[in-house]
């Protein structure tokens, strides 16, 4: 089985689970708005019989509805004489104000708390993931996801959130501005397949607990054997098991944010300087790797003619396919092999355009 078809196949179990919702909601409100027209109607009629014809639709349509709103305006229909018509209006009033502030309450509710607005949004979202190929999937309930987007977006990657509650999302979403995300267990086979696991390049697990992220990795790896798969640990005898579990790469916030304080202490100047570097050009300034695609036209083709340097970038090292050790300061006329990694220093458009030409 292809990996778009199973990925479509998900994606209409999610459109049918969203589509049931809204044909639910749907029925109550038809329901609702059902019950409170004729229980209108019930009162129109009966105030029209009661006042034998005397009165038109306006008259009896206002009488039944400030007897159901209970807003107590002066009556039109003179009951004080009548009693039939004051039992019809104690039964109307008992019966038809239940259902009159159900009605009220319904809509009240679907338009307040936006559960409309919000199964449309989410029918949106899964559209706009369903278009993503090579994108990065971040799974997380704590801070560290919110650092982990923000660098893939300054560097111009997409990007979709997996979090188990609607509430860190919304609070992600806050900070990040408008990111693609889905609310569900990142442990899930569904959860992961329906955020394009298939298609992506890459999947972070940044988990609270590192039961999560191992159990996470575990499932990434059993779905897609080829993904590059990222996870954290606070705990350093847990990093040989989330390795084992299938983690490319295991990171600990704890440590990195250790060592970067030891080198604000004892070598200030050089971070500093890493620091600017980042900030040049609005922050886009990175340390890419371009690796040349198995079918580029430029296999064969040395270095020079995918003009780095036109490109403001430098070109760092060369890591040939199967070679332990990176080529420092690599000769320009190099040729290009399929496989190839380029590391350069460029901003996002340069890296962009690099690309383009290994492409093409």
């Amino acid at each position: 089985m292809s990996k778009r078809p199973r990925s479509r196949a998900l994606r209409s179990l999610d459109f049918g689970l969203i589509n049931a919702e809204y044909r639910r909601i749907r029925r109550r409100l038809e329901l609702a708005l059902l019950a409170l027209i004729l229980i209108v109607a019930v009162g129109v009629i009966g105030y029209t019989v009661i006042g034998s014809g005397e009165y038109s639709l306006i008259d009896t349509l206002y009488m039944t509805i400030i007897t159901l709103t209970t807003v107590g305006f002066g009556e039109i229909i003179d009951l004080s004489a009548d009693p039939a018509g004051r039992i019809f209006t104690i039964v109307l009033l008992i019966g038809g104000m239940g259902i009159f502030a159900y009605t009220m309450l319904t809509l009240a509710t679907f338009v307040i708390e936006g559960h409309v607005r919000h199964i449309f949004a989410r029918r949106q979202m899964l559209r706009r993931i369903a278009r993503m190929e090579n994108h990065y999937i971040i799974c997380g309930d704590s801070v560290v996801l919110w650092y982990i987007t923000e660098e893939l977006m300054k560097t111009g990657r997409r990007v979709v959130l997996v979090a188990p509650t609607q509430s860190f999302l919304d609070e992600s979403a806050e900070r990040l501005g408008d990111v693609p995300g889905i609310v569900g267990d990142p442990t899930d086979d569904h959860v992961l397949l329906g955020a394009e696991l298939l298609l992506a390049a890459g999947i972070v697990f940044c988990m609270e607990n590192d039961k999560d992220n191992m159990l996470g990795v575990l499932t990434a790896r059993r779905l897609a054997s080829d993904v590059r798969i990222i996870a954290s640990t606070e705990l350093p005898e847990t990093i040989a098991k989330l390795k084992a579990a299938g983690a490319d790469s295991v990171v600990s916030p704890s440590y990195i944010g250790g060592l970067r304080m030891a080198s604000e202490l004892i070598r200030p100047a050089a971070v500093t300087f890493l620091d600017q570097m980042l900030r040049v050009g609005g922050g886009s300034l990175r340390v890419e790797e371009l690796v040349v695609p198995a079918d580029s036209p430029r296999i064969g083709q040395t270095i020079s003619a995918i003009g780095v340097e036109r490109e403001s970038a430098v070109l760092l090292a060369l890591s040939r396919r199967g070679a332990r050790e990176p080529e420092f300061k690599p000769d320009p006329g190099t040729a290009l092999e399929a496989g190839m990694t380029l590391i350069v220093m460029s901003d996002v458009e340069g890296r962009t355009r690099i690309e383009e030409r290994l492409r093409t």
